[in-house]
C-alpha cells in the first residue's frame, strides 16, 4: 500500500470528478441554511470555544443534510462553519487538505469511489468502533448495508452514508405522447426515438448526456461498462480495458454521439440540464440530485412536461443498467485536532430520520426505503435504477486508472483516433496507473 501514497491525493483532483459529475452530482443551487431541519445533536461540548469547519460541496442534494449539521449542531460554546462552495471547488481544499499533517477541514463529505484509496493511505479515521457506540442513538442501523458497505474498506467504515445518486433519465414527455413513443429501456431505443424526434423537426440534437472532458466523459464510460458488468478494473487491481466489454461499451457511446450536440465533450451536468431547459434536447441522464431542479417552474417553463425513467441499458440483454452508483458520506479526515467523538455525533445526526425525511425529495437518502413514487417526482425512476445498477466495484486503483485513461477516452469519442487504438493505450495507461 505504499507505494499509493504518492499517487492518491494528486490523482484525486482530476479523478473525483469522474464519478459524481459522483458524483455526486450537482454542484450550483442551494437551500437556504434558516429553513434546515433541526434535529437532535447531543455531544460533549469542549470547554473552550470551538470552530469545527465543515467541507461540503452545495447542491440541492447534498445542501439539507449540511444545513441540518450546521443549524442542529451549533451551540455557544461550538459553532459549525461552512462556506459556499462548488464541486471543483471541494475537490481542491480535499486535496489540500489531507496532504499534510495538519488540516484545514474538521469533517469531510466523501464519495465511495475514493474511500479505498483515503483508507489505504490513512488519510481518513476509521469510524467501526464509533459507529458500535452510536449506531443505536441515531438509528445508523436503519442505514443500507450495502450503502454503508460502499463507504468501507478491508472490514472498516470510513464515512456515515448520506445518500446515493444513480443515473436516471429525463425526458420531455409532451414530445414522446405526440409522436407515439415510451421511455427507453435499451441504446437503441434511445437511438430511435431520436431519429423520430429529428425527423418530425422537434430539435436538432435530442439527447444529452454529461460527457465533459475533464470529468463526466469517464463517468459515462464506466456506466456504460457496469451495464456489461464489467469496470475499468478488478476488485484485486487489475485493469480491464483489453475486454470485449470494454469495446463494445466504447462503440455504444459513439453510436449516440451523432444525436448530441457536437460539442458535448465541454458539457457537464449543469450545461445538460440547461438544454432540457432550453429545450435543445428531449432527454437526457444525468445522476439523481440533479432532477428535481427540472421540477421547478422558476428554472424552466417547461417543468411540468418532464417525467422520470430508469436509466436504461446498453442492450435489452445487458445485465445492468447504463448507471453509476454513487454513494455521498461524512467522514473525519485523519489530522483534524478536534475529538473524533464529537465530530461523529455531529455527523451521525446529519443523517438521522429526521433529517433523512426532510432532505426528499431533493435527495436520496441512505435510509431504506426513504424514497417512494408518493414523495418524489422521480422516486419511482430513482428506485427502479437503484435496483439495475451494478454493484460498485471496490478497489483502491480505481480513482488512478480512470484518471489515466481519460484524455485518450475523449481523443476516441472526439474521432482523433479509431476504437482499438484507443483501447490499447487506455490499457497500457491504466496498468501504469494502477502500478
Amino acid at each position: 500500500m505504499a507505494k499509493m501514497t504518492s499517487r492518491a491525493l494528486p490523482a484525486l483532483a482530476l479523478a473525483i470528478g469522474a464519478v459524481l459529475a459522483l458524483t455526486a452530482c450537482g454542484a450550483g443551487s442551494r437551500t437556504d441554511n434558516e429553513n434546515a431541519t433541526k434535529v437532535s445533536c447531543s455531544y460533549k461540548a469542549p470547554a473552550e470555544k470551538t470552530t469545527v469547519n465543515v467541507l461540503a460541496y452545495n447542491s440541492s442534494a447534498i445542501d439539507p443534510f449540511t444545513d441540518t449539521m450546521i443549524k442542529s449542531c451549533t451551540t455557544d460554546k461550538v459553532t459549525l462553519k461552512h462556506d459556499p462552495i462548488d464541486f471543483g471547488g471541494q475537490v481542491t481544499k480535499t486535496t489540500a487538505t489531507l496532504a499534510g499533517d495538519t488540516g484545514t477541514y474538521d469533517i469531510l463529505e466523501t464519495y465511495g469511489f475514493v474511500i479505498p484509496g483515503f483508507a489505504a493511505d490513512k488519510k481518513l479515521v476509521p469510524l467501526n468502533d464509533l459507529y458500535d457506540k452510536y449506531a443505536a442513538d441515531y438509528g445508523l442501523d436503519k442505514i443500507s448495508e450495502s450503502m454503508r458497505a460502499g463507504m468501507s474498506y478491508d472490514g472498516q467504515l470510513y464515512a456515515i452514508p448520506m445518500q446515493a445518486q444513480m443515473y436516471v433519465m429525463a425526458y420531455r414527455t409532451d414530445i414522446f405522447k405526440e409522436l407515439g413513443l415510451e421511455a427507453p429501456k435499451t441504446f437503441d431505443d434511445m437511438i430511435a426515438a431520436a431519429e423520430k424526434i429529428k425527423a418530425a423537426g422537434k430539435m436538432q440534437y435530442p439527447i444529452a448526456l454529461p460527457w465533459l472532458a475533464t470529468a463526466d466523459v469517464a463517468t459515462s464510460y464506466g456506466a456504460a461498462m457496469n451495464s456489461l458488468g464489467a469496470d475499468f478494473a478488478t476488485a484485486d487491481g487489475k485493469v480491464t480495458l483489453n475486454t470485449p466489454e470494454a469495446k463494445q461499451a466504447l462503440e455504444s457511446l459513439l453510436a449516440l454521439k451523432p444525436y448530441m450536440d457536437p460539442q458535448v465533450t465541454t458539457f457537464d451536468q449543469p450545461k445538460v440540464q440547461q438544454q432540457l431547459f432550453n429545450g435543445t434536447a428531449a432527454m437526457a441522464i444525468m445522476f439523481s440530485g440533479r432532477m428535481i431542479d427540472l421540477t421547478k417552474p422558476e428554472n424552466t417553463k417547461l417543468s411540468a412536461d418532464f417525467g422520470f425513467a430508469g436509466a436504461p441499458k446498453l442492450t435489452a440483454d445487458a445485465k445492468y443498467s447504463y448507471n453509476r452508483l454513487s454513494i455521498d458520506g461524512w467522514s473525519i479526515p485523519f489530522n483534524t485536532k478536534l475529538d473524533h467523538d464529537m465530530l461523529f455525533q455531529m455527523m451521525a445526526s446529519a443523517v438521522s430520520e429526521d433529517a433523512s425525511k426532510a432532505a426528499v425529495p431533493a435527495a436520496y437518502p441512505a435510509r431504506e426505503g426513504m424514497v417512494t413514487a408518493k414523495n418524489s417526482p422521480y422516486g419511482e425512476a430513482a428506485n427502479d435504477s437503484m435496483a439495475s445498477a451494478m454493484p460498485p466495484i471496490v478497489s483502491p486503483v480505481l480513482a488512478d486508472v480512470t484518471n489515466a485513461i481519460r484524455p485518450t477516452l475523449v481523443d476516441v469519442l472526439n474521432g482523433k483516433i479509431s476504437v482499438d487504438e484507443g483501447l490499447a493505450k487506455m490499457q497500457a495507461a491504466g496498468e501504469q496507473a494502477a502500478g
